[in-house]
């Protein structure tokens, strides 16, 4: 029976952002609502007193333990945030090594347990299981760019094997990912399989019935893999007369910015409510990216009662199937193009088929009370 769990990670959200510091907050949360009891490893980039774990109940930080570690200082050089994640995980284990033989499972996120795999694997250290999440091995995914292939190779897919081999256990989403995982040579029986997922809370209760304008929504920064670039493209190329609305919700830089009455920039939106408002005012999520794991902004559309075109990568196709909306095969400007004229075409009944299955599927499978529960059992 697990009773107490060592999470070494790189940052949870709200002091680190990003779609791997969410799914550990939510980690850290529902383990603790289960009374299990949570030394989180983690460090800050926020102005926010990560002292006062406030982003938690007090029922829930009866049971969490935060040990905040620096992540060290870079410089832009090539290889700097490797040299940068290796020296953390050493500055970890440090901090951990003297209380290794408390814990029942540990586990660690990205880089963060690079130094202490290699000592359990290297038999200079004996403790528990250690299970690592790499969440999409998008570095072992279809690249966008000549710069993002050479990063991949030169900087990451070494370590990441490395590290990947070695650890007892290695967690996966699901979908394209497990064959990843098992293609750099972890064993079938060393993967534990479990998706991300919401908070039952958040959850609407019925779609909203699509109007008379089809409203797509984007959601996310922009980053060249996420495919920003061949979806302004692939609007570019849409007939004039076709009747809908695009929304872009994040800090998409000017200069990616379409000239078009269709097309509306919210910016970026913190406020939680006023972001699931607008995500409930559209029918569409599009997530066109060349790499994902599962990604976070497709969980929460379809919380909001929208369906989903995005590319098949990553876990992408445990949410998104012809029931919740539609697969792209890959990020290509002509894929993308034609699939929003066929959507913008769709009866309206169709369109709110698929929103009410997606919703129906996030209920059913994808929330972290029942997730946590399958996590435990699993370990």
């Amino acid at each position: 029976m697990i009773k107490k769990i060592a999470l070494i990670t790189d940052g949870i959200w709200p002091y680190v952002l990003g779609g791997m510091q969410k799914h550990s907050y939510y980690l850290c949360k529902y383990l603790a609502q289960s009374k299990i009891t949570v030394d989180v490893y983690h460090f800050n980039q926020s102005d926010l007193d990560i002292n006062k774990l406030e982003i938690f109940t007090e029922e829930e930080k009866k049971y969490i333990r935060s040990i905040v570690i620096d992540f060290p200082k870079s410089n832009n050089l090539p290889g700097h945030y490797i040299k940068a994640s290796k020296q953390y995980s050493k500055n970890v284990y440090d901090k951990l090594i003297s209380e290794v033989d408390k814990y029942d499972f540990i586990y660690t996120k990205g880089f963060s347990g690079w130094y202490l795999i290699n000592q359990k694997y290297s038999g200079k250290i004996k403790c528990c299981k250690i299970g690592v999440k790499f969440h999409g091995y998008e570095m072992f995914q279809k690249a966008p760019d000549l710069k993002s292939v050479l990063q991949q190779n030169l900087f990451l897919r070494k370590p990441v094997k490395e590290i990947s081999q070695k650890a007892d256990v290695v967690f996966s989403y699901g979908g394209k990912i497990t064959e990843l995982i098992k293609n750099i040579g972890v064993a079938q029986n060393k993967i534990i399989e479990l998706p991300s997922g919401v908070e039952a809370s958040i959850i609407v209760k019925n779609i909203r019935e699509t109007g008379s304008v089809l409203k797509f929504v984007y959601l996310g920064r922009y980053e060249r893999r996420k495919g920003v670039e061949e979806l302004n493209k692939a609007l570019k190329q849409l007939p004039d007369n076709l009747k809908f609305e695009f929304h872009f919700i994040g800090p998409i830089l000017n200069e990616k910015k379409l000239s078009n009455k269709k097309i509306i920039y919210h910016g970026e939106i913190r406020d939680k409510s006023k972001l699931n408002n607008l995500l409930q005012a559209c029918d569409v999520l599009v997530c066109p990216s060349w790499s994902e794991g599962l990604p976070n902004v497709i969980l929460e559309a379809m919380a909001n009662g929208l369906c989903v075109l995005a590319t098949n990568v990553g876990a992408t196709n445990i949410l998104v199937n012809e029931k919740s909306g539609w697969l792209l095969e890959k990020c290509s400007v002509s894929e993308i193009k034609n699939s929003l004229v066929k959507i913008i075409s769709t009866k309206s009944e169709i369109i709110n088929s698929k929103k009410q299955s997606a919703l129906e599927l996030i209920k059913e499978k994808f929330t972290w009370e029942k997730l946590i529960i399958e996590l435990i059992e699993k370990l």
